[in-house]
């Protein structure tokens, strides 16, 4: 009796060529995030005004918010139905992933302590003064996590996930870092070394991404560098003071020391930090982190 081969079928082929569904991707978000974000100025009609730092944290929230719902919807119908892919690929799960989350949060301490101690000692910056208000602190922690979520859905779940399966995993990081930094080019107070950093951030935050398809270790180190950044030690956040923070910052100078009205992602000193920051990830990986993490 002939015995049935038993073959395993092919995946299903993308409806797109990768060149043509990273831009549709972003185009797409784009224009779902300004629909949502209408509507959220809509909404925002019926709640009464207020000058009060919480109504505008709150703003900031609701915007950040149905701009991740716009990424998020957007990968979603790209993976169903351009990539056909389950939406799994993002790297969203969080079962067993706390010691990510844990691990993103205090590496960005780590960064900054000895980012702002190197500021400090080489005069680039002056503390004036030091107040603290825990509910602004929690309520911007919120809004930056959201904030973060929807640029590494965007950046690293959805481009840099896609790009890793048609090159070179290094490849992949690099080209979704430089659209990460293009993405970031109408900032306030930009320059071309603050893009230069914001690259170098891509590769930060996209390094762990590499070797886990996973999420929230970049989450929660965005989350945490955007937010000890602005709301703790006074720097704009890429190019923008939004909030007001624990500690009030002179600068006696602006220079490429202390990253001048761009905040400290415009420094020397965070280039030098997301290079050494980056090359760490990366070896703790290729020396067996990534089975730890897969485990």
């Amino acid at each position: 009796m002939d015995i049935e081969k038993q073959t395993t079928p092919e995946p299903p082929k993308p409806l797109l060529p990768l060149w043509a569904t990273i831009p549709l991707y972003i185009i797409t978000s784009f224009l779902f995030m300004g629909v949502f974000g209408a509507l959220v100025l809509l909404l925002m009609q019926f709640i009464p005004e207020s000058k009060s730092v919480y109504y505008m944290i709150g703003q900031m929230f609701a915007s950040s918010a149905s701009s991740l719902a716009a990424v998020w919807i957007a990968a979603i119908i790209f993976l169903k139905l351009i990539d056909r892919q389950p939406v799994s690929e993002l790297g969203m799960s969080i079962k067993g992933r706390w010691k990510d989350c844990l691990a993103g949060l205090l590496f960005a301490i780590v960064l900054y302590i000895i980012g702002f101690t190197a500021s400090l000692a080489l005069g680039a910056i002056e503390i004036t003064s030091i107040s603290c208000d825990f509910g602004i602190l929690l309520s911007t922690f919120c809004f930056y996590f959201v904030a973060a979520s929807m640029e590494e859905v965007m950046v690293r779940g959805y481009i840099q996930g896609r790009l890793m399966t048609k090159m070179n995993k290094f490849l992949a990081m690099c080209i979704a870092s430089l659209i990460f930094s293009v993405l970031h080019i109408a900032n306030d107070n930009i320059t071309f070394f603050a893009l230069v950093n914001l690259f170098l951030a891509g590769l930060l935050l996209g390094a762990s991404y590499m070797y886990t398809r996973n999420l929230w270790f970049p989450i929660f180190l965005h989350t945490a560098w955007n937010w000890i950044q602005g709301p703790i030690l006074g720097y704009e956040v890429s190019g923008t003071k939004m909030f007001p923070s624990v500690i009030n910052l002179h600068l006696p100078e602006e220079n490429i020391i202390n990253g001048g009205r761009f905040g400290f992602e415009g420094s020397i000193i965070c280039t030098v930090l997301m290079i050494i920051g980056t090359a760490l990830i990366i070896m703790w990986y290729r020396r067996g982190g990534s089975r730890t993490a897969q485990a």
